[in-house]
């Protein structure tokens, strides 16, 4: 290298620009461009360090390393630090330059590791385009002590071409990421927005938007956390190591704390996430993979409240966070629209329930109100001719009375009807022995607390479903016995309900024409906003499982108790 000319010069940087332009993969590009680099400079070994923004090293390429260095899968050169890097990460290496001893050369022979071949000092170059740094190129040559300004030159050029092709790679891999994620975006929103459609309730729209997230994303972890205190959130549904954890967490204090932070702002932060592989905070820390970016976006319903947060794990590279950040804050907005969505679809089947209320206002007024108040003139009446002992009279109009209160008896039925299942007048566990035994089951019924205290909604979608339940054991189980529980939990009604029939494959259900009733079933218990959840096997029954959620009022309804029923073969 010491008596390459001009023209020699000039011959090395094509070399190494037409090697640069035939690469698409900076791992490669680095490899290849590399082993020509010492070709055509007659230099031995080499290796190079790409830096994150955050300037920690990733040792990317290499070549010829001594035997030394390459112990234990190259340790030496992936751990620890050295002179070159400490002088990037202080920004104080802006120039090619030599370095008099290699620590980690001096490591490895200091603890007698193995063979150094002679290699000693090497020149050091900073990789970056224009004031941008990314990464070190470190090259030498066994008993080479000193590289002349000349040779550090050539270097410093063959680096700034090395800077361009990692810019353009990197670019390019950019927008590759960005078309894929925005493409993943349009399933995602298309599927968010199908969920809301068909009458998903807020409760379940952070579980949905989680599992939609890691059905469509590749990103290892996401979260969606609301504020539940000043510096207290709530994580309401985290999808980490493909698992879904649907039971609300309360957040690490160093998230809450980050959240805290940033709770200002209207865009996608990187979170610090230093303190987070000490927690131990399971399932959170399935959800922390080394040298990962956590990033944080809040959500901001235009009808509700706010203080949500969306989190996801992005295991990239850094250099393409931005492109991660443009997609999260995207996800954002289209959360955000499906809970306004959620929350006004509530709104209006709650203003459709006030207006059939007022019809049937109306009505009683209209019909059993009236009959009501003719039954208490004629009342009045009947006092009247009792008091002149005119009993004919009074005795007429008893007979009217009778015959008007029998109307009115059968106008209210009516109206009731049209309100609530006559089978339920009894409360829902004895509608449900009643129903099994008309179709020759028996029935073992538990029951946690006073089910004749249950909300009139949530009643009868557990009526219906018990309903297609029985309906489908006597049809199709070969069964005699049903297990029926209802219990709370977790601001939930529960019914569980197990058959000794003779089961079926689940995957095969939708073909056997049999799964009509599981859809209705489900239909219902989703429109109360609710989960259905079936497991069956050949020869094993099944068991149906639906979860209906209740607020806290109407859990202090439920009163605690304990109900045991068995009816009779």
């Amino acid at each position: 290298m010491n008596d390459m000319s001009h023209m020699q010069e000039l011959s090395t940087l094509k070399m190494i620009a037409e090697t640069l332009n035939r690469s698409h993969h900076v791992y490669n590009m680095l490899d290849a461009v590399l082993e020509k680099l010492l070709d055509v400079t007659e230099l031995t070994f080499g290796w190079i360090f790409l830096m994150d923004e955050n300037g920690h090293p990733t040792f990317a390429a290499d070549r010829n390393l001594p035997p030394a260095l390459l112990q234990d899968d190259k340790a030496p050169m992936k751990c620890g630090s050295c002179w070159c890097v400490d002088q990037y990460q202080d920004d104080r290496l802006t120039d090619a330059v030599n370095i008099l001893s290699c620590r980690r050369l001096s490591q490895a022979r200091a603890a007698k590791s193995g063979d150094t071949c002679g290699f000693t000092h090497h020149a050091t170059v900073p990789l970056r385009i224009g004031e941008r740094k990314f990464g070190i190129l470190n090259v030498g040559a066994a008993g080479k002590n000193h590289f002349t300004a000349e040779e550090l030159a050539l270097l410093q050029s063959v680096a700034f071409q090395i800077g361009v092709a990692v810019e353009r790679i990197r670019l390019h891999e950019a927008e590759q990421r960005r078309a894929e994620q925005f493409t993943r975006l349009g399933a995602f929103s298309r599927s968010l927005h199908q969920s809301v459609s068909s009458g998903m309730v807020p409760v379940q729209l952070a579980e949905n938007a989680i599992s939609l997230l890691a059905e469509q994303f590749d990103w290892p972890m996401a979260a969606l956390l609301e504020r539940t205190g000043d510096s207290r959130y709530a994580i309401q549904a985290l999808h980490a190591d493909k698992t879904l954890h649907n039971h609300i967490l309360t957040a690490p204090a160093f998230l809450a704390a980050e959240l805290s932070r940033i709770s200002g702002e209207s865009r996608c932060m990187e979170l610090n996430i230093q303190q987070s592989s000490d927690t131990g905070e399971a399932p959170w820390s399935l959800a922390s993979p080394p040298l990962s970016a956590l990033l944080a976006v809040p959500v901001t319903p235009l009808v509700s409240q706010s203080g949500r947060f969306l989190l996801i794990r992005s295991a990239g590279p850094a250099f393409l966070n931005r492109v991660e950040s443009e997609v999260l804050e995207a996800v954002a907005e289209h959360i955000a629209a499906a809970i306004d969505h959620a929350r006004l679809e509530e709104n209006r089947r709650e203003l459709v329930r006030v207006e059939e209320r007022n019809r049937l206002a109306r009505d009683l007024h209209d019909s059993v109100s009236q009959m009501l108040f003719s039954i208490s003139m004629t009342a009045k009446g009947a006092e009247s001719y009792l008091e002149n002992e005119d009993l004919e009279a009074a005795r007429l109009a008893l007979q009217d009375m009778t015959v008007v209160s029998k109307d009115a008896l059968k106008e209210m039925r009516s109206l009731i009807m049209q309100l609530r299942p006559a089978n339920l007048d009894g409360g829902i566990a004895r509608a449900i022995i009643e129903y099994g035994k008309r179709l020759g089951l028996h029935i073992r019924l538990t029951c946690d607390g006073c089910m004749k205290q249950l909300p009139q909604a949530v009643e009868v979608t557990v009526w219906r479903v018990a309903q297609e339940t029985l309906n489908n054991v006597a049809k199709h189980a070969g069964a005699d016995t049903v297990d029926i529980a209802l219990y709370t939990h977790d601001a939930s009604l529960v019914y569980v309900a197990k058959d000794n029939g003779s089961g079926v494959n689940l995957e095969e259900l939708p073909a056997s024409g049999k799964s009509l009733g599981i859809s209705i079933m489900r239909e219902r218990v989703e429109a109360a906003g609710g989960q259905l959840r079936l497991a069956s096997a050949p020869g094993e029954g099944m068991l149906i499982e639906a979860t209906l959620p209740l607020s806290k009022f109407e859990m202090e309804g439920v009163i605690r108790g304990y109900e045991h029923t068995d009816s009779a073969r």
